[in-house]
């Protein structure tokens, strides 16, 4: 099945009969189609946005490569990369764009050393998870992977050893691969050398198929995400999309403001009245993710419900937050985490406020997170701890440049007298002796993201909870 963004285009268009006149909108209506857009757009958005630095923007400093191209780093993120909020540090990337619409892609991984992690998170442009690769989910044997679309009706070609299908025809590609520790830089280097990717021409040692070009795409502009501008983005990464069953009457009603369908969302075409709805509305949906973002933020299990394939999330939505739907839900996953893993991959127990409202400041208070003797995090594979920035969501500078602790470390932390391990979470260092387990605070509001890669059962099921981190008095 090979459907260009021409067709797409045009199944969009009738499919959405974008030839309704908008002049039977009014501006209530306007405002409240806005805000679900909104809260429904808001993942594509940020995802276009990765998309757009990563990929279509060769003159970005955070690109990476072409579509269809591997793009590896054997270092750790800093507070200078900045495409991806909440970024981790713990295992050096390989970050690239697929793009399947011509023929099926196949990804080839070497067979990785007993107790190294490594894992591919696919991701398609809704931001669900669709698919893994890796230590957890195909093992540490080497393997060839092939990916194709929903519905592809090839034959499974001879040394496949799986086939795994993406709704949509882009989708990101988030490698990860553990680094043990500064001096295991060159052997990360060594394995990402050896991932692989390849057309299913290529694999099968035909011509090539030539892949068609994205055109017609958009500036990105930095805050765009969270003004009526946001609709631009998100009508450009609906028209590389064919909606779901469930999904055709909504997706009927964002095209009422031209978004998803081939003319397009122009703010400029509706009156003024009209376009101060649809600003109000944009305003309405992202406060309701905010807003929802404070109602779960107490729950130590959040990140187990917010991030998954399409299927979870409905079931999610619906036996967590007794929801119809999981839009809001998968807002608030985009807008704090970007790309966070599912949770048998990994879990986030994350510290985003002391109390509904009130963040943790480091200006103001230092905080301690202890744990107890023999209750450390339950991984199959190693867990870590990590510092952001309250405001820019991304790491800070500090005089260590250190932006976690990790499990890694467990060695050359300093143990209270009755076992217990203690973090210090201030901007100024501790005493020397307690220097080891000093994780740097910014000046201002902070929070922070535990992750376990490899969750054991009760850390899933809530057996096991983090510890609070706690302000000294």
């Amino acid at each position: 099945m090979k459907i260009n963004l021409i067709l797409t285009a045009v199944i969009v268009t009738t499919l959405f009969s974008c030839t309704q006149k908008t002049k039977n909108l009014t501006p209530e209506e306007a405002k409240e189609i806005t805000k679900e857009a909104y809260v429904y757009g808001f993942p594509l958005v940020v995802n276009y946005k990765t998309m757009y630095n990563y990929t279509l923007n060769e003159k970005s400093p955070e690109y990476k490569a072409a579509f269809n191209e591997k793009s590896c780093e054997a270092r750790v993120f800093t507070p200078e990369d900045k495409a991806i909020v909440t970024p981790n540090s713990d295992t050096p990337y390989c970050m690239f764009w697929l793009d399947i619409r011509n023929e099926p892609i196949v990804l080839s991984v070497p067979e990785m050393e007993e107790g190294r992690y490594y894992s591919f998170q696919l991701i398609d442009l809704y931001t669900h998870n669709f698919g893994y690769l890796g230590t957890l989910s195909t093992g540490n044997k080497a393997g060839k992977f092939l990916i194709a679309q929903e519905g592809w009706k090839g034959e499974r070609p001879d040394g496949i050893t799986d086939i795994l299908y993406s709704e949509t025809d882009l989708f990101f590609v988030v490698v990860r691969t553990q680094l043990i520790d500064a001096k295991d830089l060159p052997n990360v280097q060594a394995i990402q050398d050896e991932y692989q990717i390849q057309g299913l021409s290529s694999f099968l040692g035909e011509e090539p198929v030539k892949s068609e070009k994205i055109e017609n795409y958009i500036a990105w502009s930095d805050g765009d995400e969270f003004t009526a501008a946001s609709l631009n983005y998100m009508n450009f990464m609906l028209n590389l999309t064919n909606p779901v069953a469930s999904e055709v009457k909504l997706r009927n009603k964002f095209a009422k403001l031209g978004i998803g369908t081939e003319k397009g969302f122009d703010i400029n075409s509706f009156d003024e009245e009209t376009q101060k709805a649809i600003e109000e509305g944009v305003k309405e949906g992202f406060k309701e993710i905010t807003d929802y973002t404070t109602k779960i933020a107490a729950d130590p299990l959040t990140s187990t419900k917010i991030f998954g394939t399409r299927d979870f999330l409905t079931k999610s939505a619906k036996e967590n937050y007794d929801s119809d739907n999981f839009y809001a839900m998968r807002a608030v996953a985009a807008l704090n985490g970007l790309y966070g893993n599912s949770a048998q991959e990994a879990t986030y127990p994350t510290y985003l406020m002391e109390a509904p409202g009130i963040p943790y400041d480091a200006s103001k208070y230092n905080y301690t997170l202890t744990f107890k003797k023999d209750e450390l995090p339950p991984v199959k594979a190693f867990w870590s701890f990590s510092m952001y920035d309250g405001i820019t969501q991304l790491f800070i500078h500090n005089e260590l440049d250190r932006y976690l602790l990790t499990s890694n470390m467990l060695e050359d932390f300093v143990y209270n007298d009755d076992g217990s391990l203690t973090f210090y979470i201030q901007k100024d260092a501790p005493k020397a002796a307690l220097k080891s387990n000093w994780l740097p605070a910014p000046d201002g509001p902070f929070y922070c993201t535990m992750r376990l890669y490899g969750p054991k059962e009760e850390a899933v099921n809530g057996e096991w909870v983090n510890p609070p981190l706690l302000k000294v008095q």
